[in-house]
């Protein structure tokens, strides 16, 4: 028998039926989110391990440094690359940290830390990472400059570094102009997604209509 419209009881919705079917794999694939706990242990864990690596790299240094000056040999050089590379370990550490702090804030529950550091979305996060990496360039940099072994070899290595520091930078401004224009269009239906998902454990979103009119405007 070929389908009638009029076989449609009143009232009722078949989108809404549809919806409906397909819930609990709505459920499933809105879940699948916290596969994201993986990465977060994942990055935590080199964290934790890079600053352990770092602490332990400090005493190191500062034994060897203070048993360099106390014997009147020391090489001022040698103790401030040793310093710089720890330095360069705990902003490594704090990129992991950061990564782990967003991911989790972004995909599993909303963290009070990552809206004191301002990472509210992925484009916060490749800000701050962005960032961090152009600190440890600047550092990486540093390190080989005090060393001051070949001018020619230090030249070409600033300049390549130059080069990526100019690139991320770019591309920081660009996603700075993108989450703007997304904050400018999309900031009311983020909160109300973020509110439905964090605490009233809603995967589904809720399609919200507008007037054309108030569309246009």
């Amino acid at each position: 028998m070929p389908f009638s419209a009029s076989r449609i009881p009143p009232g009722s919705d078949p989108s809404g039926i549809e919806a409906a079917a397909f819930a609990p794999l709505s459920r499933v694939i809105g879940r699948s989110r916290y596969i994201v706990l993986l990465a977060v242990v994942a990055v935590l864990v080199v964290a934790v391990s890079l600053f352990l690596f770092g602490t332990v790299l400090t005493g190191r240094s500062i034994w060897n440094a203070w048993g360099q000056i106390l014997t009147g040999h020391a090489d001022m050089s040698r103790v401030t690359v040793a310093f710089l590379e720890i330095v360069r370990v705990m902003l490594e550490a704090v990129v992991f940290l950061l990564v782990g702090i967003g991911l989790y804030s972004l995909f599993v529950a909303p963290l009070n830390v990552s809206l004191a550091l301002d990472v509210e979305s992925l484009h916060d996060l490749e800000d701050r990472v962005v960032s961090l990496i152009v600190a440890i360039l600047a550092t990486t940099f540093l390190e080989h400059f005090t060393q001051w072994r070949n001018p020619l070899e230090t030249l070409e290595f600033g300049g390549a570094l130059a080069l990526v520091v100019i690139a991320l930078v770019l591309f920081q401004m660009q996603a700075q102009r993108a989450k703007e224009d997304q904050k400018e269009h999309n900031l009311e239906a983020q909160a109300r997604a973020k509110r439905d998902l964090f605490a009233h454990a809603n995967e589904e979103q809720e399609i919200v209509t507008q007037p054309l009119g108030e569309q246009a405007e």
